[in-house]
């Protein structure tokens, strides 16, 4: 998983937590980086499943919803990092649908390594987008939080509902309807 991920999340944590919370969850955790990260480093998922568990335990939020939050962020990041990038798009159902096709292929020109989910669009209208997600690594709660972020972008609204084609998260299928 590349640096920037953890970089960015230790940032959040801090931010909505503060640096003690930082330390809480690094010391918790048996981390072989030892919780030194840089943005364009690659690192293990198993520490970022361990800060993610320790921050949920002390702060009593689920993971899920953690994952959440932490899109909102990475998404403001996006932001003021790669506004080419989202400025090529007029619409978020264009811009969701596109994430395997153009999006990852941008972000592979930066991270050649890059482990990426992968979004298969299973059907796809104007006002509405049927995609599946697989990844060896559960975190769909993180695109989902990626795709509210990209409505509110574009000062739209959706529903969007998930639904896991396996138990363990590892495929889900987003299904989007905008309001």
């Amino acid at each position: 998983m590349k640096g920037i991920v953890f970089t960015e999340f230790l940032d959040l944590v801090e931010e909505k937590f503060g640096l003690e919370m930082v330390d809480r969850i690094i010391s918790s955790s048996e981390l072989e980086s030892e919780g030194v990260y840089t943005s364009v480093g690659t690192y293990s998922f198993s520490e970022m499943l361990q800060l993610l568990q320790h921050l949920s335990e002390n702060t009593g939020i689920s993971i899920d919803n953690l994952l959440l939050v932490y899109a909102e962020h990475f998404f403001s990041v996006i932001e003021k990092s790669y506004p080419g990038l989202l400025a090529t798009y007029k619409d978020p159902i264009e811009m969701i649908s596109s994430i395997e096709n153009h999006i990852h292929v941008e972000v592979r020109k930066i991270y050649p390594d890059a482990e990426l989910p992968t979004f298969e669009v299973i059907e796809k209208t104007e006002n509405s987008l049927i995609m599946d997600y697989t990844s060896s690594r559960a975190m769909h709660h993180f695109g989902l939080g990626l795709m509210n972020k990209t409505f509110e972008h574009f000062n739209a609204t959706a529903t969007i509902a998930l639904e896991k084609i396996k138990e363990d998260g590892t495929q889900v299928r987003f299904i989007i309807h905008k309001n």
